[in-house]
């Protein structure tokens, strides 16, 4: 959120309504805090003084925006706030959202660009772009259901999901896990540790996983929740990838995926409380 306090302070030097910036700069502060905030420290933050602070939560306050918190001399945002949110949230049209983002990157790198949703066990292909330099065509389609262990954003998935839901989805989809080439993991021990290592370095790879010939970078999609619901990656033929090294498409495919992220309300964790 500071890409919003920082646009909001512009806003206010530019504007002539400078208690509605400065009210909607204190609703951004407190969504940080959701047990309270004090007084104080929302005066620090907002680099108000205290009684323009005061004044401003109590126009709030009277909206029904803001409420006092338990500990004294500290407020809270009120599920109004959250009421709004959902509503946005629930009219946002995602293949709207991720289509100009998606459509540059597929025209910077000219490969195959695919994005899904996660339902439950599996992902479904939800838009796909074909590369718009070479011949390569790769076999997924819109309205495919991808296996979560054999692709690049199925491990996503599968990493960013709670703790325990590998080895129940282990458990559970023991007959779908099957060796389809020689790289694909179907070991429980591998799979903990591929997904330990996709944790740390925020992207996962389809090593001819599940086609032979194909290579697939990945990254996640985080949502207002900081949960990942949606995946983006791109198709390559694995001998380009060798050719031109992962590098070259990594940092692009990570802001694209970090633009979208944030379009659906996602607070990195750099400037999480």
């Amino acid at each position: 959120m500071f890409f919003i306090v920082r646009r909001l302070k512009e806003m206010e030097k530019n504007s002539g309504n400078q208690s509605l910036i400065r009210g909607l700069r204190l609703i951004e502060i407190l969504s940080r805090f959701p047990n309270g905030c004090p007084l104080v420290q929302l005066a620090n933050i907002s680099e108000l003084n205290k009684s323009t602070v005061h004044r401003l939560l109590q126009g709030l306050q009277q909206e029904g925006f803001v409420q006092p918190a338990i500990t004294v001399g500290s407020y809270r945002l009120t599920s109004k706030c959250l009421s709004i949110g959902h509503k946005i949230f629930s009219s946002l049209n995602i293949i709207n959202i991720i289509s100009p983002h998606l459509e540059n990157l597929n025209l910077d790198l000219g490969e195959t660009i695919n994005f899904s949703m996660r339902e439950n066990d599996h992902a479904i292909m939800i838009y796909k772009l074909e590369p718009t330099t070479g011949m390569m065509r790769t076999r997924a389609y819109i309205g495919q259901h991808l296996q979560l262990y054999c692709s690049a954003m199925g491990k996503l998935y599968l990493a960013y999901d709670r703790p325990a839901y590998l080895k129940e989805y282990w458990q559970t989809n023991n007959d779908n896990i099957q060796t389809l080439t020689c790289n694909t993991i179907t070991e429980l021990p591998v799979m903990e540790k591929e997904l330990d290592e996709i944790k740390k370095q925020g992207f996962a790879v389809d090593k001819e996983e599940n086609e032979i010939g194909i290579s697939c970078i990945a990254c996640p999609i985080f949502n207002f929740q900081n949960k990942v619901e949606y995946a983006m990656s791109v198709s390559i033929s694995t001998s380009k990838l060798n050719q031109y090294g992962i590098e070259h498409l990594l940092e692009k495919i990570k802001l694209t995926a970090e633009a979208i992220s944030l379009e659906l309300g996602w607070l990195p964790e750099s400037v999480q409380n």
